[in-house]
């Protein structure tokens, strides 16, 4: 029995793996042009101290999720982290709508926010 040796035709991987380089690309000059405002991120947090900023939360829906604390992280890991969210490409509902109903510089503004807190950092009362 003879099995064909090429499954998917060349122009047609390759125009895919051309789609995906574009998109990661657009996604990264897209973010490179937003610099986030630690201010401004301040007063955008509300939502996610309800549950990043309690020690040890866990969260049940819809299966158990241990909350991590995201003060002092990356901004570029809670940015990546918040465009995966808003794209479905991470699962979690609650974090999918939340991401969902940012915009781009939102979102660079809340991580520039997390990435300069730290243990000492001063509570932030508007959340």
């Amino acid at each position: 029995m003879n099995l064909p040796v090429n499954l998917y035709p060349k122009k047609l991987v390759l125009s895919c793996l051309i789609s995906l380089l574009a998109s990661a690309l657009s996604s990264l000059v897209m973010a490179a042009d937003l610099v986030g405002d630690a201010n401004k991120g301040a007063s955008k947090v509300s939502l996610c101290a309800g549950c990043h900023a309690i020690p040890g939360y866990r969260s049940s829906v819809p299966e158990i999720y241990t909350i991590p604390m995201i003060g002092g992280q990356s901004a570029a890991y809670l940015v990546s982290a918040l465009q995966a969210y808003k794209k479905g490409e991470r699962k979690h509902p609650t974090m999918r709508g939340i991401a969902g109903s940012l915009s781009d510089q939102d979102m660079v503004d809340i991580a520039a926010y997390y990435a300069g807190q730290s243990a000492s950092s001063k509570p932030n009362y508007l959340k």
